[in-house]
């Protein structure tokens, strides 16, 4: 079994704490489908948020979600470079896996599918 990571980003309109709550769940079901986690499985998520976004802790979507309360989390500020982009939510999530790299599905919704055009859907 190998400890894989599994990223994901979307975006929101406004820094407005439903929206943050409503995209960060929509994201992480999102992985969830697309790579049939269990959240037994699951080591951790780093959760990022770009600067412009504090009306809400995006660890309060995933704890709501059935089986995913006790899995440990840790939001952070992303790092501010000049002209990245704005409003963006990010996860990184750790799971134990038999599954190869390439058989990782990262997932990038609404505007974050800039970031990684390679991967995203």
């Amino acid at each position: 079994m190998f400890n894989r990571g599994i990223r994901g980003a979307t975006t929101v309109e406004h820094n407005d704490e439903q929206e943050i709550l409503q995209a960060t769940a929509e994201l992480l079901n999102e992985i969830i489908a697309e790579n049939g986690l269990d959240p037994e499985a699951i080591c951790s998520v780093w959760i990022t948020m770009t600067t412009d976004l504090d009306a809400a802790f995006p660890a309060r979507a995933v704890r709501q979600i059935d089986g995913w309360e006790l899995v440990p989390l840790m939001c952070a500020t992303e790092i501010p470079v000049k002209g990245s982009l704005p409003r963006c939510i990010r996860l990184m999530i750790q799971v134990n896996t038999d599954k190869s790299q390439r058989e990782m599905k990262h997932v990038y919704l609404n505007g974050a599918n800039i970031l990684r055009p390679d991967l995203a859907k």
